[in-house]
Formats: structure tokens, sequence, C-alpha cells
């Protein structure tokens, strides 16, 4: 006989998937910046310097990496926490969607992440070059802030990479108890 609280529990994951259907249009709408930015370094290739379509080239790789990790976030989290996508055998199934867990997901968004602000951090460090003409978008505060808060991010993911490799440490020495 089914219990309907438990029931009632384990289908209240089926409220994630508007979420999920939210990240996608968001995807999409990053299509729309990428053809936009994209079109504007086109249009502007003969009147840009070196350094203004190498910073339009970081805008287009910040797009792309953002895109990837929505599409971490949405096939990751749905297949972990929804329900599974039954893809084996598809010619296209990501190579990481065979053994994504919340675990691999979470250490997979920390490292997209940095990517991300590593991109960020360039683009900052290339513009703060113009900070003592006083051209430049940035300060010298904004762009120790924004170093700080990318170091933060690679610390966070050094630490939840060795609490899962503890975790998965104690999961081994549950699992053979005589190996350790």
């Amino acid at each position: 006989m089914l219990r309907p609280i438990p029931m009632l529990i384990f289908g209240s994951r089926w409220l994630q998937l508007p979420l999920y259907v939210g990240l996608i249009v968001a995807q999409g709408v990053y299509v729309v910046l990428f053809v936009k930015e994209l079109w504007h370094l086109f249009a502007h290739a003969f009147d840009f310097s070196e350094q203004q379509i190498m910073l339009a080239v970081l805008g287009l790789i910040d797009v792309v990496m953002i895109s990837n990790l929505l599409v971490m976030v949405i096939v990751g989290g749905y297949e972990t926490f929804v329900s599974r996508l039954n893809l084996q055998g598809h010619p296209d199934e990501p190579e990481w969607l065979s053994h994504v867990n919340a675990s691999v997901l979470k250490i997979k968004l920390a490292m997209a992440i940095i990517g991300i602000s590593s991109i960020h951090l360039l683009r900052t460090f290339i513009e703060a070059g113009a900070l003592a003409s006083g051209k430049s978008t940035y300060t010298e505060t904004g762009v120790m802030w924004q170093t700080i808060i990318h170091t933060v991010f690679i610390l966070s993911a050094i630490g939840i990479a060795y609490v899962d490799k503890l975790s998965q440490d104690s999961i081994e020495t549950a699992k053979n108890p005589a190996a350790h």
C-alpha cells in the first residue's frame, strides 16, 4: 500500500521542473546576447584596437562558459534531483552524465564558476591598464575586491573537493573495513 505523505514528499521533486524550464529560457537569452556581441564584434572588426577585439572575444567566451554552466545545472540537476533522462547509448550523451551525482555536480559547478570568474578577472586586468588615465570603469579597490572574491572562489572549490574526498574515503572505508 502506498503511503500518501512519503509519496507527496517524493513527488514534490517535480516542482523543480518549472525552474529548469526557466533556466532553459535564460539560456535562450544568452544565445541572443552571444549573437548580439558577435554582431557587434563583426561590425567593428576594422575599427577596434587589438585590445578591444580581445575584450569582445573574452565577452563571447564568458557567455559560452555561462551557457555551459546552465547546461550542467539543467541536465545534471534534473538527472540528479528530478528524474532520469535515460540517455544511455545515445550518441550525444555527455560523458560526465553517466557518473553525475550531487557531489560531482557541486565540483563541476565550482570549477565552472572559477572559469567564469577568471574570464571576468582577465577582462578587469586588461582594462585596469587605463586606471592611471582615469578612463577605466574600474577602481583600484574594485580590482582588489574582484581578485579577493576570485581567490575565495578558488579556496571554496578546494574546500568542496577536499570534503568530497574525505566523504568518499569514509564511504570506501565503510565498504571495505578489512582493506584499511
